[in-house]
Parts: structure tokens; C-alpha cells; sequence
């Protein structure tokens, strides 16, 4: 029996399989003010009726600061509520579910999309005034400004209102984004976090921030809804961030109510030889499984249905998020449903185009 398409329960929330659709920037919020439109709704719903068992939406603002660029989505307000739950409420009636990755990007905000240039955008075209751990640059782009200690409290307030928003607007469960290179991260690593206050310094200062804001979206979804942190395991450099400290701040994050550890890797700095190839991040998901005998999610040049499959039957990865293969085919699930012999609901209108051995 296929492992890729049997449930999985992680609170009250059964998936109907263990291949999601991984949170992939799409820069599409043609107004600039957080709102999705049709390129989302068309986009994920996509995935949905292609049989993926979750889609998680792109990492999305927190608040407008916490936007990469001026054309990501957010949760800061409630007027960007219902255009998500028309898309959540598409997905759910394909038979899928639905999440959504809160992000701060920090330091790396304000951004550029592909399609308009590079660097930052100049406030007077949209951007923003970046903030961070740090006073340093992220090569390429403006630099932040250094947060203060007592600006943190309203940063959390600010992911926990996000997360009620995200519950309000029908997604089944949320993300939090600590992975990247983005603004958890840029407290995370010790690349970019010097500060001498209690939110720097040891690792439990750094992973201060990041436990703050587990507990308070815990308590903001309350207790039904999973929580997913995703990681970068290592910065690929030397006294960096790296797999033992992921760790020991991913356990720390399942006692403040984490259930599942997204694991990727690298983003913080540029100049790093990151030794890729197929399934190569796969390894990080399993040492953390290791550590904290908590759900892990598989991420990282996952291309095919045998693939997935075995790195699931290895026994130490709970999901596999697939994100490019997904935008070259849409439909990824039910062809690999037909690969693996599993037998699933196609939805009815596409009934005829089964594949004539499934």
C-alpha cells in the first residue's frame, strides 16, 4: 500500500494524503495592498483539484513590513479575509485542505519581484524602511533598521492576529516561517543576531522571539488547528546556524504547541556552496524527527512518485512538500496516484480522463 497517499491526522485535522504543495512565492498582488485575486485563486485551487492532499499558500505578511516585496499577500487586515476564504473554500470543495506560511521577511523586505528589477524599492515607489536583528545589510538590499527590544511584543501580537485571521478565513492550519533567511531567522542565527539584550546572545535568547510567537499563535488558533514551524537547518557556514541548534529550538517549539517541523535550508547569506542534488535536504527533516519525535515535512529537489514514496517508507519523514514539480504539473498527484497503484477520487468532471490502467 502507497504510504504517500494514506492519511495522515495531526490534531483534529485528517489529510487525505502526505503529498502537500509547498508555500511558493508568486509576487501577484497586482494592487500592492496584500489582496489576493484569480492568479491565486486558479493557482492553488489547481493543486487542489490535482489531488495534492494540502496546499499551503505562499509565505504572507504578517503585517505590510513583513511583505517581501510590495506585491506578496498578507493577513494584517481583516479586508484581505474573504478574498482568501474563496480560495480556501475552493480547495476545500476539491477535497483537499488548505494552509497558509505567516512570514516576517525583515531584512529582506521591501524587495524587488523577478519581473521588476533588483534591490529594494524605494519608499516613494511602494517600499518600506526594513527592520531586523540587525543594523546589517542583506547583500543587495537596503539596509534595516535594528529593532528594539520592547518593538518585539507587538510583532508577536501581530503573527497571533494573522493566525486568528487565517482560522477566520477557512484555512486549516498555518505556518510559521523561521527559515530563509527572513526575520525569525535573522534572530535564529548568530550570523545575524549579536544583540546584547534578552533576545540575544545564548540560543535560548535567540529562539526567544520564535517561542514567543509559537505560544501566542498556539493560543490564537486555539487547540484544534496544527501548527507547522518551518527551519532552515544550517546556514552552510562555519558557526552559523546548523542541524543541532534546529533541533533543540524545534523541541522547544513542540512544548509551545508545534506539531509539525518543515525543514530547509540556507537563505541567510549569499556565497555559500550548497551541496544539491535530488531529495538532498531530506536528511535534515530525519535528524529532527530524531530529536524531537515530532510530525516532519521532507522538502528539496522531490521530482517523482517513487521518490516520495521511498523517502516516506524509510520511516522518518511524515510528509513530502513538493514545490517546483508542482508548478510544471499541476495534476502531480493524480498521475502519481497512478504510478503508485493508489486508488483515489478523481474529481468527477475529469472522471474520463483517468488513465486507462488506474
Amino acid at each position: 500500500m502507497s504510504k504517500l497517499f494514506s492519511p495522515i491526522k495531526i490534531r483534529d485535522l485528517e489529510v487525505k494524503n502526505r503529498l502537500w504543495v509547498s508555500p511558493m512565492c508568486m509576487y501577484s498582488c497586482e494592487n500592492q495592498d496584500g489582496v489576493v485575486g484569480d492568479w491565486h485563486l486558479v493557482h492553488l485551487g489547481s493543486r487542489a483539484i490535482g489531488g495534492a492532499g494540502m496546499v499551503i499558500a505562499e509565505a504572507s505578511g504578517v503585517n505590510p513590513e513583513g511583505r517581501i516585496s510590495p506585491w506578496c499577500p498578507g493577513l494584517w487586515d481583516d479586508s484581505q479575509i474573504a478574498p482568501w476564504k474563496k480560495i480556501t473554500d475552493f480547495i476545500r470543495a476539491a477535497g483537499s485542505t488548505s494552509g497558509i506560511q505567516l512570514a516576517h521577511a525583515g531584512r529582506k523586505g521591501s524587495a524587488h519581484r523577478p519581473i521588476s528589477g533588483t534591490g529594494s524599492v524605494p519608499v516613494d515607489q511602494g517600499g518600506w524602511e526594513t527592520y531586523s536583528a540587525t543594523s546589517e545589510a542583506f547583500e543587495g538590499l537596503a539596509a534595516p533598521r535594528e529593532l528594539r527590544a520592547d518593538e518585539l511584543g507587538q510583532l508577536v501580537a501581530d503573527f497571533a492576529a494573522a493566525a486568528k485571521r487565517a482560522k477566520t478565513a477557512g484555512f486549516d492550519l498555518v505556518e510559521i516561517h523561521a527559515a530563509h533567511g527572513y526575520l525569525l531567522h535573522q534572530f535564529l542565527s548568530p550570523i545575524t543576531n549579536k544583540r546584547t539584550d534578552q533576545y540575544g546572545g545564548t540560543l535560548a535568547n535567540r529562539a526567544r522571539l520564535l517561542l514567543e510567537i509559537v505560544a501566542a499563535v498556539r493560543q490564537a488558533v486555539g487547540d484544534q488547528m496544527p501548527v507547522l514551524v518551518r527551519f532552515s537547518a544550517t546556514d552552510y557556514v562555519a558557526d552559523g546556524w546548523d542541524q543541532t541548534q534546529t533541533n533543540e529550538v524545534a523541541g522547544w517549539c513542540k512544548e509551545q504547541g508545534a506539531d509539525l517541523f518543515d525543514l530547509s535550508s540556507g537563505g541567510l547569506i549569499t556565497g555559500v556552496k550548497i551541496p544539491t542534488g535530488p531529495g538532498y535536504q531530506v536528511d535534515f527533516a530525519k535528524s529532527t524527527k530524531t530529536a524531537t519525535h515530532a510530525g516532519v515535512a521532507a522538502v528539496g529537489q522531490i521530482t517523482n512518485s517513487e521518490q516520495a514514496e521511498q523517502i516516506l517508507q524509510d520511516g522518518l519523514v511524515d510528509v513530502v512538500l513538493v514545490g517546483r514539480e508542482f508548478l510544471r504539473d499541476p495534476y502531480l498527484g493524480l498521475r502519481a496516484a497512478n504510478q503508485l497503484d493508489a486508488e483515489v477520487d478523481w474529481p468527477w468532471q475529469y472522471e474520463r480522463g483517468r488513465w486507462p490502467n488506474a
